[in-house]
């Protein structure tokens, strides 16, 4: 296939089959292509084999000799003569294409397509599908449990692996770094999770279904005037403040990225309770304070509730102790008006077990409740979600000169996502696997 007949291809919805015609031009540069190859030269991100070719186009036109052009540019005639051709090939072709009025942002693509290289064969495939694919395999296995010298998969070890249990008699690391490209795996990467010692129980599955349910009826029971509130603490936020001066990015430079100090100072740490109101999206009364014990937890509920002193309330929270203490049952029974005897902790009544305060907290007739997640499923609380995004948008590359410094960049954070980012999260969870 000639280039002509691919460009046909690439723009055949300017034209009708068969209704490219041949119109009579010049050989010099119109003003649109002449524009257009300027661009190409200016542009910084640019290949620099563009960049010359457009040159020895621009250079041509003014009547320069292949040999001027050649040493102009520090390149062999033969280039010049190459692209100087190329251009000739094309040249009514192009011509055709402006008068027919192509957007000059479909004209800039082929006049590119024009001076770019013609599609390479390659070489041909070394490595049968069934070879490919046992290797994979092997890059899915876990060394865990073997007598491997090494921990986990490298590109070099899986050739070295490959080679070893004789399916194939030799191959490049690169090799192996394509395939599993293709496969859309990184076994030499990992990240931690944590399992739930009671997934796949009917416990679990009863209070995952507990916790979406109250996500679904939220948006319903908010105009009732009741708020759904996704309630946990971030702890250890530490006020770091780098040894030496962040240096921004450059432009047109070796520097495009900025430059973060690796040494840095600690300030301290800051404990984060915070609620993420599951219909509006918001974050309302954080907490920011040292520590996070059981009077700073129901000190945090209490200025929650302050908020609407007579309305109800739903926190969602996971089951730490802190979370189902004699403190925060003694809050909820006087805010709910309940005179019964609470007993004794470690002895008797409501407070006798952690076991009988969460039950406690968890009756729905309370004006003020709560919902627990299954233990070690912190992804069913949403204020997870809005934790990963403030250490994204603020604490995993912010420096801080104190506590103080700290807690008000983060104050400020809060304010500026209630303001521009705000929204419920779409939740699709059910409780129950996800159909495939």
């Amino acid at each position: 296939m000639t280039l002509i007949d691919r460009l046909k291809g690439k723009i055949k919805s300017f034209f009708t089959a068969g209704a490219i015609e041949t119109i009579a031009s010049s050989k010099g540069l119109t003003k649109t292509q002449k524009l257009i190859l300027e661009q190409i030269i200016r542009n910084s991100t640019s290949e620099q084999r563009l960049v010359t070719r457009s040159l020895i186009i621009i250079a041509r036109d003014q009547k320069l000799t292949d040999q001027q052009i050649a040493s102009d540019l520090n390149i062999v005639r033969k280039t010049v003569r190459k692209w100087r051709r190329r251009w000739d090939e094309s040249h009514e072709f192009l011509n055709d294409l402006e008068a027919k009025g192509i957007p000059e942002k479909d004209y800039r693509k082929v006049i590119a397509e024009v001076l770019n290289d013609e599609p390479r064969s390659g070489a041909p495939y070394t490595f049968t599908a069934m070879q490919v694919t046992h290797i994979v395999a092997i890059a899915c296995e876990v060394l865990d449990d073997s007598d491997s010298a090494v921990s986990h998969w490298t590109h070099g070890y899986l050739a070295e692996e490959a080679i070893k249990r004789g399916i194939v008699e030799s191959i490049s690391r690169s090799s192996v770094t394509r395939f599993l490209a293709e496969a859309a795996i990184k076994p030499h990467l990992n990240r931690y999770w944590l399992n739930s010692p009671d997934k796949g129980t009917e416990e679990f599955d009863h209070r995952s279904k507990i916790v979406c349910n109250a996500y679904e009826k939220a948006p319903k029971l908010a105009k009732e005037g009741v708020h759904t509130v996704s309630t946990d603490e971030k702890t250890g936020i530490q006020a770091i403040k780098r040894d030496h001066t962040t240096h921004p990015a450059e432009p047109n430079t070796n520097r495009p990225k900025e430059l973060r100090e690796y040494n840095y100072d600690r300030h301290g740490t800051l404990c984060l309770i915070g609620n993420f109101d599951v219909v509006t999206g918001k974050i309302i009364a954080p907490t920011l304070s040292p520590t996070r014990t059981e009077d700073d937890f129901v000190n945090h509920i209490a200025r929650t509730v302050e908020l609407d002193p007579t309305g109800r309330w739903i926190f969602i929270t996971d089951q730490l102790n802190t979370h189902q203490s004699t403190s925060l049952v003694e809050f909820v029974a006087k805010q709910c008006g309940i005179d019964s005897i609470l007993g004794v902790k470690g002895k008797e009544g409501i407070l006798a077990s952690m076991k009988s305060r969460k039950e406690f907290l968890s009756d729905k007739t309370h004006r003020i409740s709560f919902v627990y997640t299954p233990k070690h499923a912190s992804w069913l609380n949403q204020i997870e979600i809005w934790f990963s995004i403030l250490v994204r948008r603020l604490l995993k590359r912010g420096s801080f000169k104190s506590l103080d410094h700290l807690r008000e960049r983060i104050l400020r954070f809060i304010e500026f996502f209630n303001e521009t980012m705000a929204k419920p999260f779409k939740w699709t969870y059910k409780g129950q696997p996800l159909a495939a």
